[in-house]
């Protein structure tokens, strides 16, 4: 019989898993250092490899054929946003342009490292990392904004604008999309330059948006697993309501105008004022954001 008299085992408690990190080195007896993977929060660059490892110019052939399928009537869309990616969709180079654009965002993001980490006598500095109330995403990577690790001198002489995250220089770049999701949603400060750059992103066509049939990163991955899902059904097979429309789920709020839109009507919101919430999250978002029902 054990001697420990505590018990302590609630049902559904689990540890977050950081899945397999790379040991690095220690300092000391209990403190290794091991890689660790960022997924910086608000934001979402195009794609270099989706699905998995697979390059996303493989899904050229794919998503010509699911703007036939819209066309058609065929996939589970509405109308309205069937519209809207179709002729996106429609080039047969969707993929080659989403991968073209991922390998230029990745190119402007170490820039960015190089501009803002080295000082000018060549040394490096650190990085500022600020995670949200949710660690971990699914892949286990920490969820987190980045900034550079400035001295307080160089604080001193800067604007709250030039303090900018990583996060936040890659939206005013263009080679990122905003991508605010509830509730990890900057402070009223943070959140307002972040519309104001990814505003200016977009009506200056800086980046990505230079081309009018690009996707937003989360749009190629939507529109990659509809047609998957919209394969099933041409090939015959029966599925759920739930399946059909399983490639999206998402609802979507106007950060200007706190209206509410379902999942699908989610390009009715100017990309720069989106706001997205998971379907678990609605009630809550719904109270403290304020929300209002889109007309």
């Amino acid at each position: 019989m054990p001697h420990v008299k505590i018990f302590w085992d609630p049902q559904g408690l689990e540890l977050d898993s950081l899945g397999t990190k790379e040991y690095l080195r220690a300092t000391d007896g209990d403190t290794p250092y091991v890689s660790m993977s960022v997924r910086m929060l608000s934001i979402d660059t195009p794609e270099v490899h989706y699905p998995g490892r697979q390059k996303p110019s493989k899904q050229d052939k794919n998503l010509a054929q699911l703007a036939d399928w819209i066309q058609e009537g065929k996939a589970p869309i509405d109308s309205g946003l069937g519209e809207y990616v179709r002729p996106k969709l429609a080039t047969g180079k969707a993929g080659t342009l989403q991968e073209k654009q991922g390998e230029s965002a990745t190119d402007k993001f170490r820039e960015l490292l190089g501009d803002k980490l080295i000082r000018s006598d060549g040394s490096k500095r650190y990085v500022y990392l600020r995670a949200a109330d949710e660690l971990l995403d699914q892949y286990g990577r920490l969820l987190a904004y980045m900034s550079p690790l400035y001295s307080t001198q160089e604080l001193a002489a800067m604007s709250y604008e030039d303090r900018a995250t990583f996060n936040l220089s890659m939206v005013k770049s263009g080679w990122a999309a905003s991508f605010p999701i509830y509730p990890s949603i900057p402070k009223h400060a943070d959140l307002v330059m972040l519309q104001e750059g990814a505003k200016d992103a977009h009506d200056h066509k800086k980046g990505a948006w230079a081309d009018p049939k690009m996707l937003t990163g989360y749009e190629f991955r939507m529109c990659v697993k509809l047609y998957k899902i919209t394969r099933k059904l041409v090939e015959g097979k029966t599925l759920s309501s739930r399946e059909k429309h399983g490639w999206i789920s998402r609802f979507c709020t106007d950060m200007t105008t706190r209206e509410i839109f379902y999942p699908e009507d989610y390009y009715k919101v100017p990309p720069y004022n989106r706001i997205f919430i998971w379907p678990k999250d609605v009630t809550e978002a719904v109270g403290k954001m304020n929300l209002l029902p889109a007309e």
